[in-house]
């Protein structure tokens, strides 16, 4: 979904605010630069959902034309981010029931950012790109792709898109309580596949969850 320029750059709230405020009216470059955003995250999450590029694909337009369509009753005491996410996992549940199955390969590099393996890369980094961490990281997904899809969206947007359980809980439609729950269960899941060790360092990625919720 990438055309070339700069994607999946964090706006600031005033910088957010502007855009929406201009392609409200009738600005094309900044809606561009709003789609340009967030695009890349949007597909990630949506993908991991759905599992099927092309259902993705069609998510996304239609998440970002519903979005510019309603832009003139946009909240702005919400991210731009939280709405959009909003209207894209609803289009993703839709889409699920649709069809009782779905398939694809792991993409891992639609989930994380990619990393050097040069010989010119760091240390972490080549540590990252080992074969024993791509194999522990290609595990830990494939864990994370048998969860229903309120749990798997949550844990992508729990420590993907670094949201609180409240942030959370308004995209999915759900208590924070309940998000709290869905967290507890895929590291369970995870303690299934993989070992405890490996399972109690994942929080590691947050901190700790108590400090986000």
């Amino acid at each position: 979904m990438n055309n070339g320029d700069a994607s999946d750059v964090r706006l600031t709230p005033l910088r957010e605010r502007t855009l929406i405020e201009n392609a409200r009216g009738g600005c094309a470059e900044s809606a561009r630069k709003l789609v340009l955003a967030h695009q890349d995250r949007l597909h990630a999450f949506v993908w991991r959902i759905v599992r099927n590029q092309q259902d993705a694909e069609e998510i996304c337009q239609d998440a970002f034309l519903r979005a510019f369509q309603s832009l003139g009753s946009f909240d702005f005491s919400y991210r731009f981010s939280t709405w959009l996410f909003t209207i894209g996992y609803r289009l993703c549940l839709n889409t699920l029931r649709r069809r009782r199955d779905y398939t694809g390969d792991i993409d891992l590099d639609a989930i994380g950012p990619r990393r050097s393996t040069g010989e010119s890369g760091t240390v972490a980094d080549q540590v990252a790109n080992s074969d024993e961490a791509i194999r522990l990281k290609k595990l830990i997904w494939e864990s994370v792709d048998e969860l229903t899809p309120p749990q798997r969206a949550t844990v992508l947007l729990f420590y993907r898109e670094m949201l609180s359980c409240q942030e959370i809980g308004e995209i999915l439609g759900m208590p924070a309580a309940t998000v709290k729950s869905h967290l507890h269960r895929a590291r369970s899941r995870l303690k299934e596949v993989l070992s405890v060790q490996m399972a109690d360092d994942w929080p590691e990625v947050r901190r700790a969850e108590g400090g986000a919720a």
